[in-house]
């Protein structure tokens, strides 16, 4: 659906995309992921057609050049910083936007009216925009993206700022989409929203791709080993049989199969009173490729 090759952007000295190529799949969820600054915006914005490379190519749904009517109205575009009219309703802003992408009379009517069922809006829909909290806005924002039936969702950011319970709404709205065969593009730099939603994560830092797989592979491929943090009944006459680092009676080290130690351990006499096992995810890959921890 969507097909990138070797994207660059600067502005001025600073390169904000570097090389990015990209392939994204017709009914897949996508995932861009990277702390803020990583290069995430700026990709969206050259795969709609916002900003043009400086060098590189970009094809949507087989058509090149994003930039063209024909192509854009076949996406739909949540941006990062929500795009609405304040001191419309809820129903005002869905109804402008929908005619903004070609959709007029009954279909209109028809999707606006799916669209606040959708985001959860019905109750506010001749609520203005500004009086709506940011969970919100943001959700009416997605909503705008979705009125017009697009094969295609791009959300930048979508979560940015929201209350747990949109959140977990705009979660629910992703999930229900992908079960629909929608293609989604979805950025964030929050590790769980790419582990629980998408089929493919890629993974930007200072403008460049750092690897693309699926999360299972992108986990095999760079973390680290599963980590046993245990605390024992009581001290063992000898510490040295134990694997990892002993604390009086803590313990904590490293295994590819920690279920498998920690029966080997039991066999052996070893009375664990509690013990957690901490499984590699993709914070712990995104460590390892890019040497620093995530920053909001």
């Amino acid at each position: 659906m969507i097909h990138a090759e070797h994207l660059r952007k600067s502005y001025g000295t600073l390169v904000a995309v570097d090389d990015v190529s990209l392939d994204i799949k017709r009914g897949e969820t996508f995932g861009l992921l990277g702390p803020n600054g990583a290069g995430k915006s700026t990709t969206i914005h050259m795969l709609v057609g916002a900003i043009r490379p400086d060098s590189g190519s970009v094809t949507v749904n087989g058509a090149s050049d994003p930039s063209r009517p024909e192509v854009r109205r076949g996406l739909g575009i949540a941006p990062q910083r929500v795009a609405l009219y304040e001191d419309l309703t809820g129903q005002e802003n869905l109804a402008f936007f929908g005619r903004l992408y070609g959709v007029t009379g009954k279909r209109l009517t028809e999707r606006v009216e799916w669209a606040l069922d959708f985001a959860g809006l019905k109750d506010r829909r001749h609520s203005r925009a500004k009086t709506y909290s940011g969970g919100m806005q943001r959700r009416l924002n997605l909503a705008c993206a979705l009125l017009p039936s697009p094969p295609i969702l791009l959300c930048d950011e979508p979560t940015a700022g929201v209350d747990p319970q949109s959140r977990n709404h705009i979660f629910e709205i992703i999930e229900r989409l992908k079960q629909d065969g929608l293609t989604v593009l979805y950025t964030t730099h929050y590790m769980e929203e790419a582990q629980r939603l998408c089929d493919r994560v890629a993974i930007m830092d200072r403008g460049k791709l750092l690897d693309c797989d699926t999360v299972p592979n992108l986990i095999a491929r760079h973390g680290r080993r599963p980590v046993v943090t245990a605390e024992l009944e009581r001290p063992v006459n000898d510490p040295s049989t134990l694997p990892g680092q002993v604390e009086g009676t803590s313990l904590r080290f490293e295994t590819e199969k920690p279920v498998e130690e920690l029966m080997r351990l039991t066999r052996a006499g070893v009375v664990f009173k509690t013990f957690h096992v901490d499984q590699p995810d993709l914070e712990s890959v995104f460590l390892t490729l890019t040497g620093r921890s995530l920053r909001d």
